[in-house]
């Protein structure tokens, strides 16, 4: 379909957007047990379903856990229609991810202002990414699709007891649908605007004594660009995906023993992402005016942006006793990735860049559980983590004849860990409970790094060698974790937690050692001591659920990719990609998450969060400038709503019906702090309809930023490269599918 696509469903979007005003949206919570009223008739009652998590690594109650988390089910995350991790924006408080500047697949997350904007690397994410409890430890790939899912859990706040490092803000959960005793699946099909074609199939069963167990799950996602390479009339900003899952179980009738195995692989061929220059280019010959579409770029590299990812985890249980469980974990992972930046989006070669990485890792994680029936509850473990990253990166610079540089950032990094952490609760009176953690990690680094310099962009003759080290870093952190759990009503959770979260240092791979000697020194160890009050209440009689949180982080070492710029031989200015950390800084915040079912037809659900970040000391040259520093990626409020409406539909079935918005303020998304590039604030409109047939059939018609606003996710300022560049997300979408599940 081509880009003009969108605008055959402006009114069609605009009539949705109306019908769902008057409608409303479907309740994403089932309705509790039907129970009888004064006449003997069964009645359906207007309640909340309480939802079991593994956030503290044990199914609890979300009601239960002295941790702020967010925890969305698969029928939530369908009504809501959530395709991807990038789309869980807007429904979490302090949440911001979305895909990395010039990739389609590889993901950037913060929360509470913790993350990590530079996906270089050997450079460790703030915020962690399990599928199914595993470790995903590049963000190359992360940006996973959501199909047969059973759940997807945020967890707000430093979890380094139980979670280890690069949870510094948090983690987040994909939860795979389990492996059942019946033969059940789905599969749906999709169409939407820009030629979007989507299909997912899942199947899952047992033999007949149901000892052999197994699921199935395949995902062919496509979609046209939302713009165009004006060089070749190729698609920019498409999507070409295709992923799977598989697992076997084996549960042996009256054994203690299970094990399970389960693969999964995701292949990526997309072209390059689109994006917008907001500013002219001095080094352009042909002086090409601004852009003023927001995808279109017109770059004469090869349009190729390719992901693969893949990884497979054996899982055994033995069921001790009655109150004690052991689990083992072996999980493997790997990604490739080659990717094409064209940094001025123009056919002369100013800023072009072809980058390739590849990473796997291993661990092994033994687990011992506890479950003391009430009085007492937790869980020890010992953790092992080997892993490898390793990249190629060749740049083509050309900003006029004085500025010429060719070069190729080249390096691996070998990262292994060994940890050992237990979590323990213990009530103490039927009011009062208390949780203890504490993890030990030592971890040690090594970092092999090439950088050289070209006589051109053949790459074949080196004139300089800029940076040649290789050199490691041994670390060990202890994280603690103390939290008070005080039930002042049956009806309300009062939480206190103190708990500390690490983020590991290491080495710049694009350190330009032959300019800047300091840059071959590792950066630092991040360090986040949060102090977090929570408050969680079921009210109205179990129809409004209320979750509340403030909380005070003092966040040290903080890591920043930055631009450093120097004098060269010439006279003219270089400029490399470089680390560096800030010294201190303080977030305070407050959340909540609330969902409120006045009666069997309405639910509302929404969010609010306000954050304060600020930098305390900031040192440039040996000046605090934290004064005139921001915390990038970190809107001070945010917020969403969803209204959602079920009724009987008059052509049989049920209707369900939704319409929502979101809501974030100015965000920076890069350490330049680029007004240019700064998104201001701005609303999101979404909406669906789903009509349920029956319980196996039902249609789904399905918008979102239905306004088509445009909205900055990240982008580019270099001047000494002339680029000027913004990255946006998504425009209007309609979707229109059908569902089927046996």
């Amino acid at each position: 379909m081509s880009t003009t696509s969108p605008h055959r469903f402006t009114r069609l979007g605009l009539a949705l957007a109306a019908a769902f005003s008057l409608h409303g949206l479907a309740a994403a919570q089932t309705a509790a047990p039907a129970k009888a009223d004064d006449t003997g008739n069964k009645a359906e009652v207007a309640t909340l379903e309480a939802v079991t998590v593994t956030a503290r690594r044990r199914e609890e109650s979300l009601r239960d856990v002295p941790v702020a988390v967010t925890a969305l089910s698969g029928a939530k995350l369908e009504s809501l229609n959530v395709r991807n991790l990038g789309d869980l924006q807007g429904q979490v408080p302090s949440l911001t991810v979305y895909a990395a500047r010039g990739s389609n697949t590889t993901l950037t997350t913060f929360i509470r202002g913790v993350g990590q904007a530079d996906p270089l690397w050997g450079v460790d994410a703030g915020v962690g990414i399990y599928l199914d409890d595993v470790y995903i430890a590049r963000p190359q790939g992360a940006l996973l699709e959501v199909f047969d899912t059973e759940r997807i859990e945020v967890l707000r706040g430093p979890q380094g007891t139980l979670y280890g490092k690069n949870t510094i803000g948090g983690a987040v959960k994909y939860v795979s649908r389990k492996l059942g005793t019946q033969t059940e699946g789905s599969a749906s099909l999709a169409i939407g605007n820009y030629g979007q074609a989507n299909g997912r199939l899942a199947v899952g069963g047992a033999s007949s004594d149901g000892q052999w167990r197994g699921r199935l799950a395949v995902a062919s996602l496509s979609r046209d660009g939302y713009g165009k390479n004006l060089a070749d009339g190729s698609d920019v900003s498409n999507q070409d995906t295709q992923a799977g899952r598989v697992q076997l179980g084996f549960f042996p009738t009256g054994s203690p023993l299970t094990v399970q195995l389960s693969a999964d692989a995701t292949h990526d061929g997309s072209n390059m992402r689109g994006f917008q220059r907001l500013g002219s280019n001095l080094w352009d010959p042909a002086k090409t005016p601004l852009s003023t579409h927001r995808y279109d770029i017109n770059t004469g590299m090869a349009n190729a942006n390719k992901t693969d990812s893949s990884g497979y985890a054996l899982t055994a249980t033995w069921q001790l006793n009655e109150a004690w469980a052991a689990k083992y974990v072996h999980a493997y992972r790997d990604s490739d990735t080659a990717t094409a930046i064209d940094f001025d989006g123009l056919p002369g070669k100013i800023a072009d860049v072809r980058a390739s990485y590849i990473d796997h890792s291993r661990s092994n994680e033994l687990q011992l559980s506890f479950d003391g029936g009430g009085s007492h509850s937790g869980v020890l473990g010992v953790y092992h983590f080997d892993g490898q990253a390793g990249g190629s990166v060749a740049s083509t610079f050309i900003a006029g004849t004085p500025f010429q540089s060719f070069g190729i950032t080249g390096g691996t990094v070998y990262t292994t860990g060994k940890a050992a952490y237990g979590d323990w609760s213990w009530r103490l009176t039927p009011k009062l409970g208390v949780s203890a953690g504490l993890r030990y990690t030592k971890e040690t680094k090594r970092a092999v790094v090439l950088n050289q310099a070209f006589a051109n962009d053949s790459f074949s003759t080196p004139i300089a060698t800029l940076s040649n080290f290789d050199k490691s870093r041994s670390v060990s952190n202890t994280a603690p974790k103390l939290s008070l759990d005080y039930k002042a009503s049956a009806s309300t959770n009062l939480y206190a937690t103190v708990s500390r979260g690490f983020k590991s240092g290491g080495y710049n791979v694009r350190a330009n050692v032959l300019a800047v000697p300091a840059s071959a020194k590792p950066f630092e160890d991040e360090v986040l001591d949060s102090l977090e009050l929570g408050a969680k209440m079921v009210l109205d009689q179990g129809r409004l659920e209320l979750n509340t949180a403030v909380f005070h982080n003092n966040y040290k070492n903080v890591q920043l990719s930055v631009f450093t710029s120097y004098t060269q031989p010439n006279g003219q200015q270089g400029f490399f990609g470089d680390f560096t950390n800030a010294g201190r800084a303080n977030v305070n915040g407050a959340e909540l998450e609330f969902i409120w079912r006045p009666s069997t037809a309405w639910t509302l659900s929404g969010n609010l969060a306000a954050l304060d970040a600020k930098y305390k000391e900031y040192l440039d040259r040996g000046v605090n400038v934290a004064s005139q520093k921001k915390f990038t990626n970190t809107p001070k409020f945010q917020g969403a709503l969803n209204v959602e409406h079920r009724a009987a539909a008059a052509f049989g079935g049920v209707l369900r019906t939704r319409v929502g918005i979101s809501h974030r303020t100015k965000v920076y998304p890069t350490t330049d702090l680029s007004e240019a590039i700064a998104q201001d604030s701005y609303s999101l409109l979404s909406a669906g309809v789903i009509w349920e047939r029956d319980r196996s059939l039902s249609f789904a018609l399905q918008g979102s930023n239905l306004t088509n606003k445009a909205y900055r996710t990240d982008g580019y300022n270099i001047p000494a490269l002339g680029i000027l560049t913004g990255y946006y997300g998504a425009p209007r979408q309609i979707t229109a599918s059908v569902n089927y599940r046996f």
